[in-house]
């Protein structure tokens, strides 16, 4: 089951999604956001996705097209969002590994 609510804010549409992802839903959100006016930013919030199957995942690549952003809060929606490379915002703003030291290891060299 999936649970849709949108909220207009200063001149951004926030889609929070609940739920599972899937199939007529999925077309549902994508019928939904494709019907919005363009002038308005979409931010799709994910943190509270369950499931997403690959009906879902098209829609989301859809929405990323279209310029959207994504929250996402959580280990499941953060690894969808690193896997279709969607862009975050809030607290996890950026879905980029993180730079490591010069040696390339990843590890932050101890401060003596």
């Amino acid at each position: 089951m999936l649970r849709v609510q949108t909220q207009e804010l200063d001149g951004v549409l926030i889609c929070r999604l609940q739920g599972r992802f899937t199939g007529k839903g999925a077309e549902e959100v994508r019928t939904l956001v494709t019907g919005c006016d363009s002038k308005l930013e979409l931010v799709v919030d994910l943190t509270d996705v369950m499931f997403i199957d690959a009906v879902g995942e098209e829609v989301l690549l859809l929405v990323k097209r279209l310029g959207s952003q994504f929250v996402a809060e959580t280990s499941y929606s953060r690894d969808v969002c690193e896997r279709l490379q969607l862009p975050l915002i809030g607290k996890g703003k950026s879905n980029m590994p993180e730079q490591g030291n010069s040696n390339g290891n990843g590890h932050r060299p101890r401060r003596r």
